[in-house]
């Protein structure tokens, strides 16, 4: 029989976000939650730099807010936006330099039933992880789970290794909804129901 599934490591993610995005491609965002777990396998990211990305949250420099994507490398950094939803991010590059790999959507693959049941609004299985509100909702994920370490063997969330995907499956294109860097293909992609639909940003003038 097959073994169980491989945790990624520190030293894999510990990588330039554009990097760490195809290599979460394929792979599985598992939470154990009161009520059950769920596991999601990522098809849609978007990676984030810091300094150089005036896209990224860390570009103006280290605040309380942002202080988890300076690393180390395999940390989850959850932030609230527009005063109702929860986003998840993978920490990516060395430990004081920071970079995240946003996961916008996901099919589920554990589950199925729990992740139903808290996105009862889901037309259909494709659309219970489509986009990043509804992945963080169907895994059950809020403020408090911001820090924890995705690698360690005893976290309550864990990133499982999946199967390999092939690079050249891989689609590239501009991030969704930023207001700045609006034309960086940072955005990837692989072909699945469950990708969000693209809305392009608002280039901000002076």
């Amino acid at each position: 029989m097959p073994g169980a599934p491989r945790r990624l490591t520190e030293a894999e993610l510990a990588v330039d976000p554009v990097d760490a995005a195809r290599l979460l491609l394929g792979c599985v965002v598992e939470a154990t939650r009161p009520d059950g777990v769920v596991g999601v396998r990522i098809v849609e990211v978007e990676a984030y730099r810091g300094g150089d990305d005036p896209a990224s949250h860390c570009y103006r420099g280290r605040t309380p807010r942002n202080d988890v994507m300076f690393g180390p490398a395999g940390r989850l950094y959850v932030y609230f936006v527009y005063g109702m939803h929860f986003c998840a991010n993978v920490v990516s590059l060395t430990d004081g330099v920071p970079g995240a790999v946003l996961l916008r959507a996901g099919e589920v693959v554990t589950g199925v039933g729990l992740a139903r049941a808290r996105r009862p609004a889901a037309r259909s299985d494709a659309e219970l992880a489509k986009g990043p509100a509804r992945l963080t909702g169907v895994l059950g994920l809020t403020r408090e789970d911001n820090g924890l370490d995705l690698t360690a063997a005893d976290s309550s969330v864990r990133l499982l290794a999946g199967d390999p995907v092939d690079p050249d499956e891989i689609r590239t294109g501009p991030r969704v909804g930023v207001a700045v860097a609006v034309d960086v293909p940072w955005r990837f992609w692989v072909d699945s129901p469950a990708v969000s639909s693209y809305r392009r940003g608002t280039r901000r003038t002076r």
